[in-house]
């Protein structure tokens, strides 16, 4: 065993009972005490069933034949009880929701004291001390689902961390969160890295993200076996990223596509330190003035409208004022803005879930006011966020049929409907399994299956990507993009910055409730006051960019997108 190891997998493997097949194999891995490491890899890769090792789920919530051995602190996992485990390891679960216990923020991150019989004095010490550090000692009587998504994150950090922990894990921590609240996260993760001797395990599948600070390692997991175990500038370097289905960060695609060769010594992990030199910058520029732009989309006639739309919740918060947005048919239209801006509340009133106080909304001419949520669902669907909202059933097929089997059609028809919108979204395979065995991200193209087979002309995703690997987000997207060549209007709300770049000619920006920017997403991600009123993040590829002494960053930006999208399509 390394020195000082704090874990240790030696020649380990895992296959869960209702499985055929291992889901880990011969997984050799050391972690010492202050490392920080990011796990990374495609959905089914394994990372998470490695997660769930290190945090003692497996084997005590989540059964299987374990092979190999497993030491944490040097004692063998099998030795440890689930309680001993948690005292080394807290992990920071994606969904913050499943994690809150107590009534009170002050409550849920004493929960870990109170089971440990902490004299209240010292537990209100303590409990005031790690809420200074993560900074929501402003909020701590405040109810859990009373906080913003950031909130959240924090919170959950504290209660891990009252308990002075030995490893910090946290799973896919930047899947829920706006751009800017996401990178505040790896800022606030960096720093409790900085302040403890903690070793951080991150598990992620957004590397450019994650690379916003400095980690030591980056292990690349695929196929249930580990890939690669290098530092993030060897990483970087190798084209292992998109061999194993992850994408690489934007900036590191442009300048392969510039003929820029990168090497550890250029310190590629950041757009702002990677080390370019004129000859690189030059090769930058001539790339940019030899690709032609794209044509410009047309519009087609208008088919929904919003006119002076305002609405405030019982509590008398206001959350949109004088909003006014025109679609036309067969548009791809994105939605974005910092958590609380509105983006969901408007999509709420389209929908009819909530009725508007003032302005007027129109589908093809008609008010409305006039259509019955069920008469409105015949046009519009809608994905909402969270999964959980939305299933009732407990199985899948089941589920992504309901309202087909519920609207009276052919057994045979809904059978066809449901088994191609699963096939789409990559849940095929699982079509007969629980809803309860998948996970977060499953659920959610589970939500996305269900609205697809339900063929509406309007489809309104709020996150449609959220949590999944670059694999089943561009599967996701590529069939909602032929959706879209066949008429259906798609509108998008999302933090995804590359899925708006990407597949989006328009995004609408959202902030305090009011619409600040109808442009481009090029445009509107080079612009640093739009970034900052609605708390966006700037693309790196704006960036380098600048960098490289392009006048036209924003011109750069949408060449990129538009080779890019092309060279992935051949």
């Amino acid at each position: 065993m390394p020195q000082d190891a704090i874990i240790e997998f030696k020649n380990f493997g895992f296959q869960y009972d209702a499985q055929a097949e291992p889901t880990l194999y011969d997984i050799n891995l050391s972690v010492r005490p202050g490392e920080k490491l990011l796990i990374a890899g495609p959905s089914g890769s394994g990372k998470s069933t490695l997660a769930h090792c290190i945090n003692g789920l497996i084997p005590f919530s989540l059964r299987g034949e374990m092979t190999g051995e497993l030491l944490l602190g040097g004692r063998p996992t099998s030795e440890l009880s689930l309680f001993e485990i948690s005292k080394t390891v807290g992990t920071v679960l994606q969904d913050s929701d499943a994690q809150f216990i107590g009534l009170t923020v002050a409550e849920d991150i004493a929960f870990a004291l109170e089971n440990d019989c902490v004299p209240k004095d010292e537990m209100v010490k303590r409990v005031a001390a790690v809420a200074d550090e993560v900074s929501v000692t402003s909020v701590l009587h405040h109810a859990p689902h009373e906080l913003s998504g950031g909130q959240k994150q924090r919170v959950s950090l504290a209660g891990v961390m009252v308990d002075e922990v030995s490893v910090l894990l946290f799973d896919e921590p930047l899947a829920n969160l706006d751009p800017a609240t996401g990178k505040q996260a790896i800022e606030l993760i960096d720093e409790i890295h900085k302040k403890t001797n903690a070793a951080v395990i991150i598990i992620e599948h957004r590397i450019e993200d994650v690379l916003h600070r400095d980690v030591d390692r980056v292990v690349l997991v695929y196929d249930g076996r580990i890939v690669a175990d290098l530092s993030p500038a060897e990483l970087l370097c190798s084209g292992l990223l998109t061999r194993n289905g992850l994408r690489e960060p934007l900036y590191i695609t442009a300048l392969k596509y510039a003929g820029v060769e990168l090497s550890p010594e250029m310190r590629p992990q950041h757009i702002e330190t990677v080390e370019l030199n004129e000859a690189a910058r030059r090769k930058v520029r001539d790339w940019f003035l030899r690709t032609p732009p794209a044509p410009e989309r047309e519009r087609g006639e208008e088919f929904f409208s919003a006119e002076n739309v305002s609405f405030s919740y019982p509590n008398g918060k206001e959350a949109l004022s004088g909003v006014s947005l025109a679609l036309s048919r067969g548009e791809v239209m994105c939605i974005v803005g910092q958590n609380g801006a509105g983006k969901s509340t408007f999509s709420k009133l389209v929908c009819g879930f909530e009725k508007l106080d003032r302005g007027s909304m129109a589908l093809l001419g008609q008010d409305l006011a006039e259509l019955t949520v069920k008469e409105r669902a015949e046009h519009i669907g809608y994905v909402m966020q969270n999964p959980n909202q939305m299933i009732s059933k407990s199985m899948i097929a089941e589920e992504v049929g309901l309202a087909l089997t519920l609207d009276g059609l052919p057994e045979a028809e809904v059978k066809e409907r449901v088994e191609s919108a699963l096939k789409v979204c990559g849940l095929y395979p699982f079509r007969n399994w629980p809803v309860s065995a998948l996970s977060y991200g499953q659920k959610k193209r589970v939500t996305v299956a269900s609205i697809l087979a339900m063929q509406p002309e309007i489809i309104i995703l709020d996150e449609p990507t959220a949590g999944q690997d670059f694999k089943h987000y561009t599967e996701i997207m590529e069939f909602l993009m032929e959706l879209n060549r066949s008429g259906v209007t798609i509108v998008m709300i999302t933090h995804d910055m590359h899925l708006m770049l990407e597949y989006s000619p328009r995004a609408v920006v959202f902030a305090d409730g009011k619409i600040v920017c109808d442009e481009s997403p090029a445009r509107v991600l080079s612009d640093p006051a739009i970034i900052k009123t609605a708390s966006l993040k700037e693309t790196s590829l704006f960036t380098l960019a600048v960098r490289c002494g392009l006048e036209e960053p924003a011109a750069f930006v949408q060449r990129f997108i538009d080779c890019d999208r092309e060279a992935r399509g051949r």
